[in-house]
């Protein structure tokens, strides 16, 4: 059992799929909200702002990926795929049967993934700044982190956070996990548009005005999801889609009062009727 950060009522480690895989529990009642952090972030730096507002009234579960934060990596490639694979088991780990998920980036493609292939574990989701196919993407972004290396982000928030709670707390293990983050998903294809349009779940994309993820992509995930309607005549939809302006896929969640207002009012509203027909 870890050592229980000041805010989280209950954190330690769940045995999943040859990991340690770290998880906190903060507040209490209401469906459970899963957080999914990006690539090379971590619960505290992804939603550590975020946590206390979230928590107010409902139960937040979030969990560190392989290789980040507080959870151990193995020999493992990292994919979308082994990832959910890892969340489902930490959340059976937990005897926890229905979640609300909220990913970004890295996290949003495992939150997605959940959506499609585990329906019966969503009850709403919320998708942020990821690309259900690699051509929603602008480009640049994953040619970045493919030649990325540890000495360009020495003395950054990412490593300093790595030495410290890691436990592999040195830059070879850093430079490893920054290889396999450049080799995310080689060659996956994405999402059809039907496998989109099939989604239970009622859903929120959330996207920044300068983000990696090309706006038209966004819109276009909103209208497969039932969106892009005239609400005033048709009613407000069950998925909805909210654009950050001035906001970079890196700051993508860092407008923390914008943020708590877009998500807890899209998690706290009753489905309108016939909400799954749409």
């Amino acid at each position: 059992m870890a050592e229980r950060p000041a805010a989280a009522r209950e954190a330690g480690y769940a045995p999943v799929n040859g990991l340690q895989m770290y998880y906190e529990v903060h507040g209490d009642g209401g469906t459970p909200l899963l957080l999914l952090h990006g690539g090379l972030f971590d619960i505290e730096q992804q939603f550590g702002a975020l946590i206390p507002g979230l928590s107010e009234g409902r139960t937040v579960i979030a969990t560190d990926f392989q290789g980040h934060g507080r959870t151990n990596d193995t020999d493992r490639p990292l994919g979308t795929a082994d990832l959910a694979s890892d969340v489902v088991g930490l959340l059976a780990h937990l005897d926890v049967r229905e979640v609300d998920v909220f990913g970004f980036s890295v996290g949003g493609a495992v939150a997605l993934h959940l959506a499609v292939k585990h329906p019966e574990l969503v009850r709403k989701l919320v998708v942020s700044s990821v690309a259900f196919r690699p051509d929603g993407d602008r480009g640049g972004n994953a040619e970045a982190v493919a030649s990325m290396t540890v000495d360009m982000i020495a003395g950054t928030p990412m490593e300093q956070r790595y030495l410290a709670v890691s436990p592999h707390a040195d830059r070879e293990h850093l430079q490893g996990l920054l290889d396999k983050l450049g080799g995310y998903d080689t060659g996956s294809g994405g999402w059809s548009d039907e496998e989109i349009r099939g989604i239970a779940a009622p859903t929120l994309v959330t996207v920044g005005d300068c983000d990696m993820v090309k706006l038209e992509h966004a819109v276009r995930f909103l209208q497969l999801r039932g969106g892009d309607v005239n609400g005033d005549f048709e009613g407000v939809p069950a998925s909805q889609l909210a654009v950050f302006p001035g906001t970079t896929h890196f700051f993508g969640l860092a407008r923390t009062a914008l943020v708590l207002d877009v998500v807890t009012t899209f998690l706290d509203a009753a489905p309108p009727p016939g909400w799954q027909d749409q």
